[in-house]
């Protein structure tokens, strides 16, 4: 069986945030063995460096605009679509489908929204199959729920490692790569009332206020500030809580068993913050 061309369509940037390449960068492992091909918008403060990092191929786009990426999709003769983006919705792709009636479409679902695709995965662990019913097409494949979730190696190597646990109370902090609600400073300062506490805030260069955050850090030694970090998995594993958002974060939350406040910072995730509600 020859390979095939996979296009996967997202961005990120300092507004959007950087869960939607994360994600996608985990799933593409699960086609290593295919052309795999990123289509980007080229956006303030996006992390297209980290797709080039795995050696994945990059398109740069102009727009969000059904011409240029079905030009893609024509020239490199691909075969399935993965698409991970709030802004093409099931209009966009039926458009894709009628222009290219062998084209596979996947569609990474957050909302419970009407998609015209192939397969769709909603890889949180609030999700239920039973929602899309007349949302996709009948022979559309669904993958939804916690069995399906999207994590880094790293997170099954230190999900039963043991650490010494610290003399102080460890708190894992993470309000979005973006920190789009710019909420890290303002929970910080809530914290610093606490004793003898330790955090580790998690954040990457795409957050726009950075140089603020990092100027409010520096004199402040109970705070450890980790940019861009790969060690995200045991920085959990060696905490006793999590000040998270509900987003894909949160699914990596739960699989390592550790204790959670969460902040809901856009409309995407009420999903999940309602799943909580009714789960605690």
């Amino acid at each position: 069986m020859k390979n095939k061309n996979i296009l996967f369509r997202a961005d990120s940037s300092s507004s959007i945030g950087t869960g939607h390449i994360k994600r996608d960068l985990v799933l593409a492992q699960q086609y290593k063995n295919n052309n795999i091909t990123f289509a980007s918008i080229n956006l303030d403060g996006n992390i297209n460096n980290e797709i080039k990092k795995e050696n994945y191929s990059l398109k740069i786009l102009n727009s969000n605009s059904f011409n240029e990426l079905d030009k893609i999709i024509k020239k490199y003769k691909i075969d399935m679509i993965i698409i991970d983006h709030y802004d093409i919705d099931i209009n966009y792709e039926r458009k894709l489908k009628t222009s290219n009636p062998k084209l596979k479409i996947m569609v990474l679902d957050d909302t419970y929204n009407k998609h015209h695709c192939d397969i769709l995965l909603n890889h949180n662990i609030y999700a239920k199959k039973k929602k899309y019913k007349n949302k996709v097409p009948r022979n559309c494949k669904l993958l939804c729920g916690k069995k399906y979730t999207l994590l880094r190696d790293e997170f099954y190597k230190e999900k039963n490692k043991y650490y010494k646990p610290s003399k102080k109370f460890v708190i894992f902090l993470a309000m979005g790569g973006a920190d789009t609600a710019n909420l890290n400073i303002k929970i910080l300062k809530k914290l610093k009332k606490l004793k003898d506490i330790k955090i580790n805030l998690l954040t990457t260069k795409a957050n726009k206020n950075l140089r603020a955050l990092e100027k409010y850090c520096k004199d402040k030694k109970y705070i450890n500030l980790h940019i861009n970090s790969n060690k995200v998995a045991k920085l959990m594993a060696k905490s006793d809580f999590a000040i998270v958002t509900p987003s894909v974060i949160l699914n990596e939350v739960s699989f390592m068993d550790l204790p959670f406040v969460a902040i809901q910072t856009a409309s995407n995730q009420k999903e999940m913050m309602r799943h909580i509600k009714n789960v605690i």
